[in-house]
């Protein structure tokens, strides 16, 4: 059987620039990688299906768009190989109405928000007046399991009857009616923020809403106007979630409050600043797959040390 430690597969053009940095700097440390795409999805299935082919650790960016790469995720699923993120904690993660809960219980500051059943589940609703002015207007109308991108959300709703629109449109997920949270403004910035977690660390970025434009943070700003509290923050979200990269959307009101607007976001956009205008800072991304290095050396390790002790 061939065994590779590392294998990543992808379907997204603006992946490549990624994956090929993500191969190179594990490469550098004696990590084997395994490229999947859709050319090679069923060769790479059948291979695995008939033990020719394992894994130590899969990063799937793939199956999320393309069905064809499901069976492969529940091969290696069965092969107990460690995913990055596991399937089962993905689903709960991404379930806004789920998290929105969750984080209240967990003492996280979230918007002020109502959860609407999906039209296929329920097609009548009732929101009393004194809900929607709560709310406030303009208000958020997001699905809570179409994620990325900001798809079907709308953030500058005023009444009632766009609710009932948007529901008609995914009538198989429930809505979230949130609170608009405005930020405080930073020598003329929005002090909005995209915290990343990535395989045992937090890394927070400044991130505009409106422009969608990253900015590294420095130690003098974490410091400065104590944003240390967005790693805490990132740690917590984590410990909830279980997962192992993630990113959430975190907002420092004028009355220096830190409220988590966008839960999780489980597959990353990964395209770089260098090349993209809102592409994350390359500094990051190489942050990122340094700590992903890092977890899987400390696994190898691990692996290594328990078998000599058997021996």
């Amino acid at each position: 059987m061939e065994y590779f430690d590392l294998a990543l597969s992808y379907e997204w053009e603006y992946d490549v620039d990624f994956i090929n940095l993500t191969e190179r700097i594990l490469q550098q440390a004696g990590i084997s990688t395994f490229i999947i795409k859709s050319h090679n999805i069923s060769e790479v299935t059948e291979q695995v299906r008939f033990k020719k082919l394992s894994f130590g650790f899969y990063m799937d960016r793939a199956s999320d768009v393309d069905s064809a790469f499901e069976p492969l995720a529940q091969l290696l699923t069965k092969a107990k190989t460690t995913i990055f993120n596991p399937y089962d904690k993905v689903q709960h993660a991404i379930d806004k109405a789920s998290m929105h809960l969750k984080f209240i219980s967990e003492g996280l500051n979230v918007p002020y928000s109502i959860i609407i059943a999906s039209h296929s589940e329920k097609s009548e609703i009732y929101i009393s007046v004194s809900e929607l002015a709560l709310l406030g207007r303009p208000f958020i109308i997001k699905p809570c399991n179409t994620t990325g991108g900001g798809i079907g959300v709308v953030t500058g709703a005023e009444s009632l009857k766009e609710v009932l629109n948007e529901r008609m449109k995914n009538e198989n997920d429930k809505y979230l009616i949130q609170q608009k949270i405005y930020p405080e403004v930073i020598d003329g910035r929005r002090a909005w923020f995209r915290c990343f977690w990535a395989f045992g660390k937090p890394i927070a970025c400044w991130w505009d809403d409106q422009t969608h434009i990253y900015d590294m943070m420095t130690p003098e700003e974490s410091k400065a106007l104590k944003l240390n509290r967005l790693n805490t923050l990132t740690r917590k979200i984590a410990n909830i979630t279980h997962l192992d990269f993630f990113s959430t959307e975190m907002v420092l009101t004028t009355k220096k409050k830190i409220i988590v607007i966008d839960y999780v976001n489980d597959q990353c956009d990964m395209r770089f600043k260098s090349a993209h205008i809102d592409g994350v800072p390359d500094d990051i991304i190489i942050q990122i797959i340094n700590n992903l290095r890092n977890m899987i050396l400390k696994f190898k390790r691990k692996s290594t040390t328990k078998r000599i002790r058997i021996i």
